[in-house]
Parts: structure tokens; C-alpha cells; sequence
């Protein structure tokens, strides 16, 4: 079988995020138009200038391993990410002991990996001395761990590897694992990412870049993306996961289909260390490649899942991306929203959860709004299924995600026929 005869298809999908603990729980959240953003509770903001973000609540990762002792011994990011990934596994229906172990693969990234860890042990090691430090330091807090122990943890012995890219982590794993399959390495893949830095340095160093919003007595509607009252993003923190196979290989099982993962598109802006390029070149090449693999034309993608994060110049970069590769389908008929405006910006795991986003809209006929649009910035000229979810037909869809240094990834769903 050549490479483009190998389809591959999303049979599973597990996500955590601010709107909710499962995948269904955070699309209900989408759907009504819900705002997970809230006043920090996991630290003191007090010397802050930023006091919100997505917290993801009531979270029990013991509950998500075989031995509940190893969720002590993992960062909070590996177990969104464990969690995350056996609810996708379950979703799937995939047996691990009815499968070939060693053709299954696991590629769950981060953006930033264990930074609390970092934090927790660096300051034993100020306050306390070298002694004190733990031996658990190192895995815990490297952005490779959670795929590691998400492999151990079923014995899948396939490709495992992860793709850090900043913001654009998820899209990447997700993309090159579907490489991967097409390739013939493997026939099945937990992918995605997981991230958790709502921590003193993640919320200093995002603040002090003047990247956050500061709606402080707003949360709910801090992120508001193509609004002309954005003040920047607002953190979030999760994991989006998502089992894909080779076609064949789900039928035989007889897996339920929810999706085909039929494009992949990656650029790079080439142009500053954290601001887009204002043309949306960049971007653009991404989604023209990803409409290439999938053998499409562009007026056949009903909607786009923007990366949206609410900033001042990443939301007009992207509308003038959006604008460059669909041309006048991008006004006429395509549909546009960012969920982001709903569960703030998971960082590395905002594709995975913004897929989901994709494959539901093409399940059920219905695309979540881009809530606190009020005033719509005049530069950002899409329609953007402004504040209430949308009834629509879609029979493909894009998720973007762009990453600082320029690291752009999209990915393209359909419905599988």
C-alpha cells in the first residue's frame, strides 16, 4: 500500500480543560458559549499584574494510572496528559492486549513541559541546599516524559517521541504521527499535548511581555478575540488528545470513525521571536499545505478553528492568512471562530483540544462561538460566529495553531465517507 493510500481517521478523543474534565463536558462548555476563565486560585497574584486565567478544576490525577503512586512521582502537565490520553484510548475502544504493541506509538507534547516541578525543587535548592533536591527532578520536569509514561502505561512500544513548538506542540505531534502512519512506521497513535504554567514564572514571564490581558475585574471576558477591546490572551492549561489510526486497521476492530485526519500543513514566519508576520505569509503556506495533502480546494473547508488568542496583532496576522488562502471563499461563505475566547490559550495544548472543536462540528452540525466579540476590530473582517454557537453544514474543517519563533502548524478534518 502506497503512502497516499494509507487514510488515517480519529477514533478516539480525551481532553481536560477549564470548561471541563472530559471532552464532552468541555465541548458542552463551547457549545453554550460557557467562559472558563477565573480568578487565579492555584497562587497568590498578589504582586501580579495578571490575576486570571483557565484553571482546570477538581482534577484527581490518581485516578488516571494503574498505580495511583505514580501520579506523586509526575508534574501536573504529565498528568493532564496521562488523563487526557486514556480518556482518548477508552473513547476508541482500542484493546491494548488485542494489538500489535509495537505499532502503536504515542506522541503527547508540551510547550513548556514540567514547569512546576522546576519551580518546586529550584527553590529547595536556594532555600535548602544540592541534598535536598529530588532524584525525580529531571523526568518529571522534561517535555518528553508524559508520551514515556503514557507508553508504559499501556506497553505501546511504537514510535514515541515529541515535538516542542511552543503553542503549535499539539498540531505538530498530531500532524507528524499521522506522518508517521501514512508512512507505514505504525498503525495507530495517541497524540496531542498537555500543558500546566499557571505558575509564578509562567504568569511573570507571559505578563512581563505584556502578552495578557489585564481584565482583571472581567474574567469571563478577558478573551476576546477579533474584538477591538483584546488586551492580549489569557493562560490556560489542560490537554487535548486524540487516537488516530490507518484506516484499515480501525475497520478491522471495527473502531467507530469519527473523522479522517486527511491534512497537514507546517511553515515558519521567519520573522521575530514572538510577534506573526504581518502579512500572514506564513500561516498561509501551512493551510495551503495541509489543503494539498488533503487533495482539496479550498472552497470546500466550511470552517476554520482559528488560533484566535486575543492579541492585537496575531488576531489580524491570522485574518489576513485566513483571507490569503481561501481568497474570496474566506468572506463568502467560510466560517470562523476561535475557542480560545472560551478556555484561554492551553499553550502547547491548545490544538489538541481545538481539534476536538473540528471533529465535533463535523459530528453534529454545529460550530462554538467566538464569545465576547462586541465590537468587532474592523481589520478582523471574518465572520466569526460572533458570541452564540452556529447551526451549519461542514463537511471539512481547519484548526490552526502558531507557536513563538514562528512555528506554524494546521490541521484538516473531514468526514469520513
Amino acid at each position: 500500500m502506497s503512502i497516499n493510500e494509507r487514510r488515517v481517521v480519529i477514533t478516539g478523543m480525551g481532553a481536560i480543560s477549564p470548561l471541563g474534565n472530559t471532552a464532552d463536558s468541555t465541548w458542552e462548555g463551547m457549545k453554550s458559549g460557557k467562559s472558563g476563565i477565573v480568578p487565579i486560585q492555584m497562587m497568590d497574584t498578589t504582586d501580579f499584574p495578571v490575576k486570571i486565567a483557565g484553571e482546570v478544576k477538581d482534577f484527581d490525577p490518581k485516578l488516571f494510572y494503574r498505580d495511583p503512586k505514580d501520579a506523586r512521582r509526575a508534574d501536573r502537565y504529565t498528568n493532564f496528559a496521562m488523563a487526557a490520553s486514556k480518556m482518548a484510548v477508552e473513547h476508541s475502544g482500542l484493546d491494548p492486549e488485542a494489538v500489535d504493541k509495537t505499532r502503536v506509538g504515542v506522541m503527547v507534547g508540551s510547550g513548556i513541559g514540567g514547569l512546576g516541578t522546576l519551580e518546586r525543587e529550584h527553590s529547595k535548592l536556594i532555600a535548602r541546599g544540592p541534598s535536598k533536591v529530588s532524584p525525580f527532578v529531571i523526568p518529571m520536569m522534561i517535555s518528553n516524559i508524559a508520551s514515556g509514561m503514557i507508553s508504559m502505561e499501556y506497553g505501546f512500544s511504537g514510535p514515541n517521541m515529541v515535538i516542542v513548538t511552543a503553542c503549535a506542540t499539539s498540531n505538530h505531534n498530531i500532524g507528524e504521527a499521522w506522518r508517521m502512519i501514512k508512512f507505514g512506521d505504525a498503525d495507530a497513535f495517541v497524540a496531542g499535548g498537555a500543558e500546566a504554567s499557571i505558575l509564578p514564572m509562567g504568569l511573570g514571564g507571559f505578563a512581563n511581555m505584556r502578552a495578557l490581558s489585564t481584565r482583571n475585574d472581567d474574567p469571563t471576558g478577558a478573551s476576546r478575540p477579533f474584538d477591538t477591546g483584546r488586551d492580549g490572551f489569557v493562560m490556560g492549561e489542560g490537554a487535548g488528545v486524540v487516537v488516530i489510526e490507518e484506516l484499515e486497521h480501525a475497520k478491522k476492530r471495527g473502531a467507530t470513525i469519527y473523522a479522517e485526519l486527511a491534512g497537514y500543513g507546517v511553515s515558519a514566519d521567519a520573522h521575530h521571536l514572538s510577534a506573526p508576520s504581518p502579512d500572514g505569509s506564513g500561516p498561509c503556506r501551512a493551510m495551503h499545505m495541509a489543503l494539498k495533502h488533503a487533495g482539496m480546494n479550498a472552497e470546500e473547508v466550511d470552517y476554520v478553528n482559528a488560533h484566535g488568542t486575543s492579541t492585537p496583532l496575531g488576531d489580524i496576522s491570522e485574518t489576513n492568512a485566513i483571507k490569503l488562502a481561501f481568497g474570496d471563499h474566506a468572506k463568502d461563505k467560510l466560517l470562523v471562530s476561535s475557542t480560545k475566547s472560551m478556555t484561554g490559550h492551553l499553550l502547547g495544548a491548545a490544538g489538541g483540544v481545538e481539534l476536538l472543536a473540528c471533529i465535533k462540528s463535523l459530528n453534529e452540525g454545529i460550530i462554538a462561538p467566538t464569545i465576547n466579540l462586541e465590537n468587532q476590530d474592523p481589520e478582523c473582517d471574518l465572520d466569526y460566529c460572533a458570541n452564540v454557537a452556529r447551526e451549519a453544514t461542514v463537511n471539512a474543517a481547519l484548526s490552526n495553531s502558531f507557536g513563538f519563533g514562528g512555528h506554524n502548524a494546521t490541521l484538516l478534518v473531514k468526514k469520513f465517507s
